[in-house]
């Protein structure tokens, strides 16, 4: 199972700057498991648009199923942690 975390963000975003260390934190511990994806909403509109992405940070845990959870503003360790183990991970 490919579980897969997608951070929706903009330089200029305060929250997303707070979100980082969080992201930065589950990402060298699942770093085997889950890929991680920074997407630039003023880079990348059309993927942010796909994802229906109206507010930064969002975040989107996926696997081959599809979306397992999104959050959107600045989301715990925990409940990103709880996010990516019912994903698969």
């Amino acid at each position: 199972m490919t579980v897969t975390l997608k951070d929706f963000y903009a330089d200029w975003c305060g929250p997303c700057k707070t979100q980082d260390p969080i992201l930065e934190e589950l990402e060298a511990d699942y770093d085997e498991d889950v890929s991680f994806e920074k997407i630039d909403v003023d880079e990348a509109e059309d993927v942010a648009n796909e994802y229906q992405v109206r507010s930064i940070p969002t975040i989107v845990v996926e696997n081959d199923d599809g979306v397992v959870e999104r959050f959107v503003g600045v989301t715990q360790r925990e409940q990103l942690e709880d996010a990516i183990e019912s994903a698969g991970a």
